[in-house]
């Protein structure tokens, strides 16, 4: 099952925005190149994570191109962030920090 990114900021039935978490760079880290018309995120999740429900997680290690996946421009350089465990709780630890700090 993947892991629900939503969780923590579910609150009374409603989403609370969730904010942009930093992925640190890891020397685990693997790289591959956008085509565009080719590459697509769910697939890229599912090549490198055997879940394509990650795409969101290649586009946090990747802020310069934004939080849509269509301003990704042909032949750009993607970092994919790795191991998918190791990197879900960084993250989960990073959320719990942030809610710690600034709450909802």
């Amino acid at each position: 099952m993947s892991y629900d990114r939503y969780s923590k900021f579910r609150v009374n039935g409603s989403i609370r925005p969730v904010p942009f978490i930093e992925i640190p760079k890891s020397p685990d880290d693997n790289y591959t190149y956008y085509r565009e018309g080719e590459t697509r995120l769910d697939i890229l999740s599912y090549q490198y994570y055997n879940d394509p429900n990650y795409d969101w997680l290649i586009m946090q290690a990747n802020p310069q191109y934004g939080s849509l996946e269509f301003n990704i421009p042909d032949g750009a350089r993607l970092r994919i962030p790795y191991p998918l465990d190791t990197v879900i709780a960084r993250y989960n630890a990073d959320v719990d920090r942030y809610i710690t700090l600034y709450g909802f």
